[in-house]
């Protein structure tokens, strides 16, 4: 497991341009994902993008962008995977556009009896918070202190993920710039944690990284973590939450279905996660 991480998970490189805009690229997830796009800076993107898909070749171009400047990806064949309203600062929406240099990433190849339970779980309503709460575990912040936790408890439950969150050095970078971590613990041991990427401008926040260790599944944990998790974007004025969540983890996906979260797209074959490209559904929720 550890050699086939240590080849595939090479992270991918973060480019920043012009006022702001942020991409990420690499043959891991052998993609582009435009994560941050400021109108001043389109042509630059677009020629940035051009260029790496000819440079090496990648097979889908992902791109979050907000409303204003959603037709001109449209205009160039981009097509619509997920919607969020209201996503920057509570007023614009969020667009997921996507582009496929090769077609055959375009294909969605799921087994139907995973499609149709997705289906159900979509259809059927989840009774808000319907799970307990284990109070043999203690949810609290993360801090520097807790680093080489984190990065070990990632290390044991990916094969494979979009970010080197096994790499300590990566945690303590984002730790100390824009995502805050939580955690889980039994007898004061990490058994569980997820993360808050944050963009205080517009007012938004990524709830991600979910972890448990494979001995204390079962206890609704990542319920909890989310629910601090609401609790703390709260107090810091974030408006507008929502994840990027595996298709086929039909628990992760009922965690954000019990917290109110609603559903806003799938994302086909678009991340490398457990070894393995997958597609990845859209949720969000407004606090």
């Amino acid at each position: 497991m550890k050699e086939y991480r240590d080849e595939m998970n090479k992270p991918d490189t973060i480019v920043r341009l012009g006022k702001g805009s942020i991409l990420q690229h690499g043959k891991l997830n052998d993609r582009i994902y435009l994560m941050k796009l400021l109108k001043e800076d389109i042509a630059l993107v677009f020629d940035k993008i051009a260029n790496l898909v000819a440079r090496h070749g990648y097979s889908k171009v992902f791109c979050k962008v907000p409303t204003q400047i959603a037709p001109l990806f449209l205009a160039q064949g981009y097509i619509l995977e997920g919607h969020i309203p209201q996503f920057y600062e509570g007023k614009e929406d969020a667009f997921f556009v996507s582009r496929f240099p090769k077609t055959d990433r375009r294909l969605l190849n799921y087994p139907h009896s995973e499609l149709e339970t997705l289906y159900q779980l979509l259809q059927n309503r989840i009774d808000v918070k319907s799970y307990l709460i284990n109070t043999e575990y203690t949810i609290r912040k993360l801090g520097i202190k807790n680093i080489l936790e984190i990065a070990s408890l990632y290390a044991e439950t990916f094969v494979s993920y979009p970010f080197p969150i096994y790499n300590p050095s990566y945690i303590a970078e984002t730790m100390g710039r824009h995502v805050q971590y939580f955690g889980a613990f039994k007898k004061n041991k990490l058994v569980a944690l997820a993360s808050a990427e944050v963009d205080f401008n517009a007012k938004n926040a990524e709830m991600t990284d979910f972890a448990t260790h494979k001995t204390h599944a079962g206890h609704n944990l990542s319920c909890s973590l989310l629910e601090m998790m609401e609790y703390e974007m709260q107090l810091q004025g974030i408006m507008t939450l929502y994840t990027i969540a595996r298709s086929t983890s039909i628990p992760m996906n009922k965690t954000f279905l019990r917290l109110g979260y609603q559903y806003a797209g799938t994302l086909i074959n678009n991340t490398n996660i457990s070894g393995g490209i997958e597609s990845m559904n859209l949720f969000y929720k407004h606090v």
